[in-house]
């Protein structure tokens, strides 16, 4: 789908601008994003003693609520206070700062989370503060959910985008070009990095796994949906009414609804005894 290269940010131009965005309708953002997959949910919260977890990107809180319904006490970090406040407001507990500035203050976390975040987050300085807010022991997990759209569908959309930001190529990019023969798979070299650093700094046990699931959308939850993805919030709002008319007509087109193939996918690592490299 041409919307996934906003979704792994770390090489693109106007990172901070598109992390900020986010924050523009906290409302929206929280009532349009998919949730996690009820498995990997409850694979985290089983953990042996991992019940306490700091959340880090909490955002509107649709991790750790998910994590507080499983049995869990979240501690949500986030930097965008729009952001913060909403979470707060469904009843999250949240700190408001840049994770790799944030203080723990002498706190343990069994469990350290991180749902379409981490790519935010400086990986090296990332990884070792979250060796120091896990407890020996402790788990992180990081995990993003990636997606594909049926093929018709996505050459339709990446034209949409071609015809109405033709300036804009990192919006056109549809399977024909993104590198991957399934755009599921579109974390992968994220996970192998992440995976890679996490074992530099203090974390042995590095794991994957992968949620896989799927979701029907009809016309009006895709074009609820797709405003959320990275950079669409920095649009001018004509441009994407533009889009969503467009889009829309192609989603009819197509008999007004389409099934969207989910994979969950998770980096997973345990906090070595005595910690490591976290100095």
């Amino acid at each position: 789908m041409t919307t996934i290269p906003a979704e792994t940010p770390a090489e693109q131009p106007g990172k901070s601008a598109i992390a900020q965005s986010f924050g523009e309708d906290p409302a929206h953002y929280d009532r349009a994003r998919p949730r996690y997959p009820q498995d990997l949910i409850d694979r985290i919260a089983a953990e042996p003693d991992g019940r306490t977890v700091l959340d880090v990107g909490c955002g509107t809180g649709i991790v750790a609520r998910q994590l507080q319904a499983a049995g869990c006490t979240v501690t949500g970090i986030e930097p965008d206070p729009r952001m913060a406040a909403f979470a707060t407001k469904s009843g999250v507990t949240v700190e408001v700062a840049k994770f790799e500035d944030w203080d723990p203050a002498d706190r343990r976390f069994d469990t350290l989370t991180a749902g379409m975040t981490w790519h935010w987050v400086d990986p090296t300085a990332g990884a070792r503060q979250a060796a120091r807010a896990l407890r020996p022991g402790g788990r992180i997990a990081l995990f993003w959910n990636a997606f594909q759209v049926p093929p018709d569908l996505t050459e339709a959309f990446a034209q949409a985008y071609a015809t109405i930001l033709p300036e804009a190529p990192m919006y056109q990019r549809g399977l024909r070009d993104s590198g991957v023969q399934d755009t599921r798979d579109i974390y992968a070299p994220l996970l192998t990095s992440t995976a890679d650093l996490l074992q530099q700094n203090g974390f042995d046990q590095a794991d994957r796994w992968r949620d896989e699931w799927r979701r029907t959308y009809t016309r009006a939850e895709w074009l609820d949906l797709f405003p959320t993805f990275g950079g669409h919030a920095l649009m001018p709002p004509e441009t994407v009414a533009a889009l969503q008319e467009a889009i829309g007509a192609e989603i009819d087109a197509a008999g007004g609804e389409f099934v969207v193939e989910y994979a969950t996918v998770t980096v997973s690592a345990v906090r070595r005894d005595g910690g490591g490299a976290v100095s």
